[in-house]
């Protein structure tokens, strides 16, 4: 916590982030968070990060400059190249049983 001393003669201080001036006391123990604050800095990067990861067009932390969409393109041509091999299993899955009904029809018909 920081403080400045307006007044060291009347023991008085001034609070830059509330704008209170108040007597200082021996009796107050003062305790700086600014390394707690550096820390709770470096941790809400990471939580930043951690959010980012969530969307797909969203910088990451660690990534290269430029790379925003990499995630976003890279999830088009993954789903496009399972949705073509998916498509071709079908398409054969189908030839296959209109095969197996043109051979079961051709030897009904020279059958009888």
């Amino acid at each position: 916590m920081s403080h400045i001393r307006v007044v060291p003669e009347m023991h008085l201080i001034l609070d830059p982030t509330t704008g209170v001036i108040a007597e200082e006391r021996e009796d107050v123990v003062e305790y700086s968070l600014d390394a707690v604050s550096t820390q709770l800095d470096e941790l809400d990067k990471i939580v930043t990060d951690m959010m980012n990861q969530l969307e797909p067009k969203a910088p990451l932390l660690s990534m290269f400059p430029g790379r925003e969409n990499a995630s976003y393109n890279a999830g088009i041509v993954t789903n496009a190249f399972y949705g073509a091999v998916i498509g071709f299993v079908i398409a054969f899955l189908l030839l296959a049983i209109m095969a197996v009904g043109e051979v079961a029809t051709r030897l009904m018909q020279g059958g009888a």
